[in-house]
């Protein structure tokens, strides 16, 4: 009996232990399985992220920043190497080493080397006398380029090295700055630095130009090191996209001349000027003074004067409102009215008198006189007399007023064309109480260069794929809608004509005329509001006067918009920096402003034809033929096909039997003679700007490709 239940109570026993064993068993797999299904926390870490890091690495590969160039090809922005000095002051560092690889003498180390980084010999001692493996050596130290390390290295002082990296440059400097922006560095989670644009082109096509990054993963051992033939994945780094601008860089250069004459002339809080394409919207200059340079930074207000700033345009908004009431059959430019003045009561009783801008007006004139003589009553009647709000405001919609035009640009503003009362109405038509931005105006004009259509102002010409160089976009005449008829457009520039005469008497723009130079245009003078004051300034200097001029008047070739801010005086001080601009470009561009034939010619593709005969037609047609060959069938030509010239416009033909023989480039603008010798495929320095007056390869010798010809132009031209 004792027997069978010793017996039980082992059988009991053993079932407990067995019991407990497959409990146990049971945990086990089951933490198993969640060890493998689960990624839970080792440390900081996941365990998926511990067993990787543990063999595996992981090193990023920065991609090249991309460049944005000029239309011509012209670097305006892009990376180059720079370097910072740094000094070993440790004797260690030069141990077991045949020279002396450390900082010893410091007095003489000093004494050269402080004048190339722009210190104090008593404070670049105070430096090297630190106790430290190394140092940097301040401001003047750091962003040196190639010239400036070559010049210290010359020096041969013991302990002085340099840390390469890459900074953004911009070799222009103060050239189109807001258009273009800045970069600055900024660190990923990696600790790698990224430059990031943060203001103009460089901000906007930032993602554009940054490209992305790539990786390398390989397994390491347990020291660190890479695992000879061991498992490796690499991904290479995209580099960023190049973007050409519309932008030439000769008119942006009188562009930003003249601005800086009329900034220290007028002693202004701002002057701006923009000079368009007139038949394609692309923008060629894009200026603004003050201005800053985007290698140094030296930015006191971040807002683009051309795009960010409304204020309120004046007169130059009677081209628009005369366009208006023509185009809706309201208008009859030989009836009259009585200048000077007019006034309106509002409800309550309370009178408000405007008046024209000479006060007494000139007594009864015709609506046509009024518009030379920017007379704001003019425009008043005209709303009197069926120009009102709805029709006003749906014209102004309709030019682009009042909405942002999509232009490339963080911070565009959209402006102001809100308008009620008729008295509204008035202001509002000759550009008071509303604004705008100096883009709109320009893309309000092209209305009038394009027989009523209205074109959308572009400033990228094409973006190109660094690696692949494949053409991802290209930029291109774009026709928003007609908003005229071509008989309401012929009115305008008849009208645009006339405030530009040799009688002052007679019109306002007396100051832009030229006699062998047709420009049309409005003048413009807008009182400035403030905020602050909840009114209008006051000062004998707080307006902003403008300009909207079209070159030449017949086949219009340029537009050209000019503000300036608080002049110290009343002096014109825009009709010499537009005249300026205006002569220099017409005679850079081979603009013939005595040509009144409206035929223009659509270029074909001349390939694989006959110079000789090509020429010829050309010829016919009043085109200037560049040619490099004489019998041969033409291999290369620019403009390319569907390109517009009109007549004197140049073309280049290359043909097969073009035997290196240099031609006289003397004469030829900057345009025509970078492309040209991009063409014939020699090696070339350009110098100045301009028109060619001295090449070093004479007319008449050949070369050959590994000859390089030196090119100078007169940056001014001279009658």
């Amino acid at each position: 009996m004792k027997l069978r239940k010793s017996n039980l109570n082992k059988i009991k026993s053993n079932k407990l232990v067995l019991l407990l064993v497959v409990l146990l068993f049971s945990l086990f797999i089951y933490r198993i399985c969640y060890l493998c299904l689960v990624d839970y926390k080792v440390g900081d870490k996941t365990i998926t992220a511990f067993i990787k890091n543990r063999n595996i690495e992981e090193d990023i590969i920065l991609p090249s920043r991309g460049s944005i160039y000029d239309k011509d090809g012209n670097s305006l922005a892009h990376d180059v190497a720079s370097y910072n000095v740094i000094a070993y002051l440790d004797p260690s560092r030069s141990e077991n080493s045949e020279k002396q690889m450390h900082v010893s003498d410091i007095d003489m180390t000093a004494t050269k080397l402080a004048p190339y980084i722009n210190m104090e010999v008593s404070d670049l001692k105070k430096i090297l006398s630190k106790k430290a493996y190394q140092v940097e050596l301040g401001i003047g130290s750091r962003n040196l380029t190639q010239l400036q390390k070559e010049e210290i290295e010359a020096l041969n002082l013991p302990g002085i090295g340099f840390e390469e990296s890459t900074k953004r440059y911009y070799p222009n400097g103060k050239f189109a700055s807001y258009l273009l922006g800045y970069t600055v560095n900024k660190q990923d989670d990696y600790g790698n630095d990224w430059k990031v644009g943060e203001l103009g082109l460089e901000s906007y096509f930032n993602d554009t130009l940054s490209g992305k990054a790539g990786k390398i993963t390989y397994e390491r051992d347990r020291y660190g090191y890479k695992i000879a033939n061991g498992r490796e994945y690499k991904e290479e780094a995209q580099n960023g996209d190049d973007v050409y601008l519309t932008i030439d860089s000769n008119i942006q250069l009188f562009v930003e001349n003249a601005l800086e004459k009329t900034i220290n002339d007028s002693k202004a809080e701002l002057a701006l000027m923009l000079v368009a394409d007139a038949r394609t919207g692309a923008i060629l200059a894009y200026g603004s003074n003050p201005s800053f340079d985007p290698n140094i930074k030296d930015i006191t207000s971040y807002v683009d004067p051309i795009v960010s700033y409304a204020y309120e345009p004046g007169s130059v908004m009677k081209v628009f409102s005369y366009m208006c009431d023509i185009e809706n059959n309201l208008y009859n430019g030989n009836a009259t009215y009585t200048s000077g003045s007019m006034t309106y009561e509002d409800a309550s009783g309370e009178k408000t008198t405007i008046k024209d801008w000479n006060k007494a007006g000139w007594g009864n004139i015709t609506y046509d006189k009024g518009f030379a003589l920017s007379s704001n009553i003019a425009v008043a009647n005209l709303v009197k007399n069926g120009l009102n709000k709805k029709i006003l405001h749906a014209c102004y919609n309709d030019y682009g007023f009042g909405e942002t035009l999509g232009f490339p640009l963080y911070g565009e503003a959209s402006g102001n064309i809100d308008f009620n009362y008729e008295i509204e109405v008035a202001t509002a038509g000759y550009g008071q109480g509303i604004n705008t931005t100096a883009i709109q105006i320009v893309q309000g004009l092209t209305a009038i260069t394009n027989n009523g259509e209205l074109l959308r102002p572009y400033i990228v010409d094409k973006i190109v794929d660094t690696d692949t160089k494949e053409i991802t976009y290209e930029g291109q005449r774009e026709a928003i809608k007609t908003v005229a008829s071509e008989d309401t457009i012929d009115k305008m520039k008849n009208l645009m004509e006339s405030v530009i005469c040799d009688d002052k008497a007679n019109c306002t723009g007396n100051a832009y005329y030229m006699e062998d130079y047709p420009m049309i245009g409005k003048t413009g003078t807008a009182q400035i509001w403030d905020d602050k004051t909840n009114g209008y300034m006051t000062g004998s200097s707080d307006y902003i006067y403008s300009f909207a001029g079209i070159y030449p008047k017949d086949n219009p070739e340029l537009i050209v918009y000019m503000a300036v801010k608080k002049p110290k005086d009343t002096t014109n001080y825009i009709a010499p920096a537009v005249k300026d601009v205006v002569v220099n470009t017409s005679k850079y561009m081979n603009i013939d402003a005595t040509n009144t034939d409206t035929k223009k010619i659509k270029i074909d593709s001349y390939l694989n034809k006959p110079i000789d005969e090509v020429k010829k037609e050309l010829e016919k047609n009043g085109i200037r033929v560049i040619s490099l060959g004489t019998n041969g069938k033409i291999i290369n030509q620019y403009p390319s096909k569907n390109n517009i010239l009109y007549n004197g416009d140049n073309i280049i033909l290359v043909s097969n039997d073009y035997d290196n023989t240099m031609i006289d480039l003397t004469g030829l603008s900057y345009k025509d003679v970078n492309k040209l010798l991009k063409m014939i495929n020699i090696n070339y320095k350009l110098e100045g700007t301009g028109y060619v007056y001295e090449q070093s390869i004479a007319p008449g010798t050949k070369f050959n490709s590994n000859d390089t010809i030196n090119i100078k132009l007169k940056e001014k031209y001279i009658d």
